[in-house]
């Protein structure tokens, strides 16, 4: 096929990105903005959705704004009823946090942490994955054009000290994700994944105060940096294309090559 102009590569679609009121969903919905998609930027503070409406509007592109839970099935549901049917879904929304202990985020060892944490944490980066999907996916097979792209971690493709709960919730997503890339691709919809390293952003930035941390977290990446915000939006863009048609059931990491799949 031939390439069009990236300002016009989604022009005519209309995406739903979760969780995109701040950070790396906010620059997803922001690059597909620019490349011609009305952008539903859904998040729980309709506030902070509004400001990425306005963002979006200042760079000549077309938003709205959609307030939803991922984790509660009816807070989709009702969101569905306020967007109608998209063409993209982005599964960005999810908890960088590896377990919550009294309702605190916290970092530690499986056999110190709390069973009531777990929940929270699966609800949110997983369960809120299939809420979303199974809500908008028949509005897609209908059409006959779809694209889901989900965001993950490393965390979930190799294992990683304090996040062996997290990491099974990313896992879990990216299992759902190429079952699901079998299912529905000969009804041209294809299911991706975009799995991340650290990206300097939210609780990651907070520990970076100390440049000896830094050093350390940066010692298993060829590339001697930490992630961006908006790193995979490129890729999410070109994923969710025409010219992704033939991309699916992949997990991709954007990761500064700390998970080499080579």
């Amino acid at each position: 096929m031939e390439f069009r102009d990236t300002a016009e590569l989604l022009a005519g679609r209309t995406a739903l990105v979760t969780g995109a009121g701040a950070g790396i969903g906010r620059a997803i919905a922001r690059a597909m903005a620019r490349c011609g998609a009305f952008v539903w930027i859904a998040d729980l503070d309709a506030d902070r959705a509004a400001t990425v409406v306005a963002e979006i509007g200042a760079d000549g592109g077309r938003g709205g704004v959609a307030t939803c839970d991922v984790a509660d099935l009816a807070s989709v549901r009702a969101m569905r009823e306020h967007t109608g049917p998209v063409d993209i879904l982005v599964n960005n929304a999810g908890t960088g946090v590896r377990a919550f202990r009294d309702g605190v985020a916290t970092m530690e060892d499986f056999v110190g942490s709390d069973p009531a944490g777990w929940g929270p944490v699966i609800r949110i980066n997983f369960e809120g994955v299939l809420n979303v999907s199974h809500t908008y996916l028949p509005g897609m097979l209908e059409a006959g054009w779809g694209r889901i792209l989900t965001i993950v971690s490393d965390a979930g493709r190799r294992g990683e000290r304090h996040q062996a709960v997290y990491g099974a919730a990313k896992a879990a997503a990216m299992g759902f994700s190429r079952g699901l890339a079998v299912e529905v691709g000969r009804a041209g919809v294809t299911v991706n994944c975009i799995a991340l390293g650290t990206i300097r952003h939210g609780g990651a930035s907070g520990g970076l105060a100390d440049p000896e941390r830094e050093r350390a977290m940066l010692r298993p990446y060829p590339i001697k940096r930490l992630g961006r915000v908006d790193d995979p939006a490129p890729l999410a863009v070109l994923l969710c294309s025409d010219a992704g048609e033939w991309i699916t059931g992949q997990v991709y990491p954007v990761d500064g090559g700390y998970t080499s799949g080579l």
